[in-house]
């Protein structure tokens, strides 16, 4: 765990995303970070990364470009933005927290597996810096509800940061599809189950050449209770430790044995 409390008034925060450096979840996010610290870098991708993972460039050169004081875009991943923020822009004086997000849409369930806003939190816990993910839910079709978590992220995080939380773990925050006065409260709440869809589209290319678009491949199940997807649908905002030791330790035994 790392030395909790963490003093955010002077922490240095790294701010980061997978929707690209112009997304407004990622300005919102940033002007969440200066009200608890006036240390705060953002490097985030040059374009969208989403459901990227933990994506690492190893084939291509990487780019940084710098917008801004405190300000610089990748041309690469989500993973490839903290790795090049911690080891590199910040080298010297490292991050004490990373934040990543704001997500335009919510990573609840088996998302954090696809979703490059949990990668870049996940990238900054293996480097050792502290790192909280976060993610506003939405209905497609809808406009965004960033006010949600623009009013109830400060909060969250100075509670989280005031507790601390253990090495090798990261901290996954969904704000839900609420209006921000009508959130009900903050739950902690385990990883759910989204059913898994059907919402693939095929179509025909100019030439005859069939081709794929893959939906969201998502239907939301709300029926387990005590899970971050019930949490987000119920009107509170979602907290989940995720842990990157992926180990199914209660089979490690049985395995063993079968295995000699």
């Amino acid at each position: 765990m790392f030395d909790a409390p963490l003093d955010l008034a002077r922490a240095r925060i790294l701010v980061t995303n997978d929707d690209g450096i112009h997304a407004p979840g990622l300005k919102a996010l940033e002007k969440i970070a200066r009200a608890l610290s006036k240390d705060v870098w953002v490097v985030a991708p040059e374009t969208e990364q989403s459901a990227v993972s933990h994506s690492l460039t190893i084939r291509t050169p990487l780019r940084i470009r710098r917008s801004q004081r405190r300000r610089f875009a990748v041309d690469g991943t989500p993973t490839d933005c903290v790795l090049l923020a911690i080891n590199h822009i910040l080298k010297d004086d490292k991050p004490t927290l990373c934040l990543s997000g704001i997500n335009r849409g919510g990573n609840l369930g088996e998302d954090v597996i696809y979703s490059g806003t949990v990668a870049a939190a996940m990238e900054a816990t293996m480097l050792g810096v502290p790192a909280i993910a976060l993610s506003q839910q939405m209905k497609r079709g809808h406009p965004v509800k960033w006010a949600t978590a623009e009013e109830h992220a400060a909060k969250v995080i100075r509670k989280l940061a005031k507790v601390g939380w253990p090495a090798n773990t990261l901290v996954n925050v969904n704000f839900p599809d609420v209006l921000a006065d009508a959130v009900k409260g903050v739950v902690v709440a385990r990883q759910g189950r989204h059913k898994i869809g059907d919402e693939l589209v095929e179509r025909i290319d100019p030439r005859g050449v069939p081709y794929y678009w893959i939906g969201a491949m998502r239907q939301e199940d709300a029926t387990a209770r005590g899970t971050d997807i019930a949490a987000c649908q119920d009107g509170f905002i979602a907290v989940t430790p995720l842990f990157l030791d992926l180990t199914h330790r209660p089979t490690i035994d049985r395995l063993a044995q079968a295995l000699k």
